[in-house]
């Protein structure tokens, strides 16, 4: 075998393994139809409902989304590089994406994408391709404008498909905002320190609000991960009938990061 022949085979090697590294989809059933659900990295989660796919902060690289259908729709909900990252969005087809931001994710877009692009505040909301869309607030306790997250720059997200909501935290801690909310069938929850909350602050919130279904999600933090399986038992022993999916968020050759 010549040279180009063993490097041809070695690059395929290697993208079969970072496909082969990603978590498989899970398959949630609505009123007309099905939401599958694909866990990318950290806080990154492709959706795909009736041929329509929502990418949520794409972010770790072009291996991980090459074999993954062209986003209808992206939402990025805060200015960080692990929710908007420049490079990964520069390796994934939008021709036909709209964009769905904050204002300050707006500001640090590329000029080619704002044509494309909607800016949603905190508590506004929007009907785009059958879905309609609400941004939520996220933040850190105590609000201060010097907090990493300080309300108002970043937006949680509310999705209503079909006759589901899914809700996507952003990077927040267990604010009044997210421990009212009502009527979540899924829900993305973030659980990082120094970054959002520890478990127990999300265990908490989570039996507060209720979501039927609940991905802990968003968990390398400063020293390393956070105990998922821990908040699992911490949510089930008080209310056994939410349904906390354990998924594989950090592929492993990410996990050195």
């Amino acid at each position: 075998m010549n040279l180009k022949k063993i490097f041809l085979v070695l690059i395929g090697l290697i993208s079969i393994n970072s496909w082969s590294q990603i978590a498989e989809k899970d398959i949630v059933k609505t009123q007309n139809g099905t939401i599958e659900i694909q866990p990318i990295l950290h806080s990154s989660i492709i959706l795909t409902y009736n041929s329509k796919t929502i990418y949520i902060d794409p972010y770790g690289g072009a291996n991980l989304y090459k074999n993954q259908p062209s986003p209808d729709i992206i939402l990025i909900t805060d200015i960080h590089g692990d929710h908007l990252d420049l490079k990964t969005l520069e390796t994934i087809d939008t021709s036909k994406t709209l964009f769905i931001v904050p204002l300050e994710v707006s500001m640090q877009l590329p000029e080619k994408y704002l044509n494309k692009t909607t800016i949603l505040n905190n508590g506004q909301g929007i009907h785009r391709l059958d879905f309609f869309i609400q941004a939520v607030a996220m933040y850190n306790l105590p609000e201060t404008i010097t907090s990493r997250h300080p309300k108002g720059r970043g937006n949680g997200y509310i999705l209503n498909i079909d006759n589901k909501r899914i809700y996507i935290s952003g990077d927040t801690e267990d604010i009044f905002e997210m421990r009212t909310l009502q009527n979540i069938d899924i829900a993305f929850v973030c659980m990082n320190l120094p970054y959002t909350m520890d478990i127990n602050q999300a265990a908490d919130a989570v039996l507060e609000f209720q979501p039927k279904i609940v991905y802990p999600f968003h968990y390398r933090g400063k020293n390393g991960f956070s105990d998922v399986a821990k908040f699992k038992e911490l949510v089930n022993l008080k209310n056994v009938e939410i349904d906390v999916r354990l998924r594989k968020w950090y592929p492993e050759k990410q996990i050195n990061e």
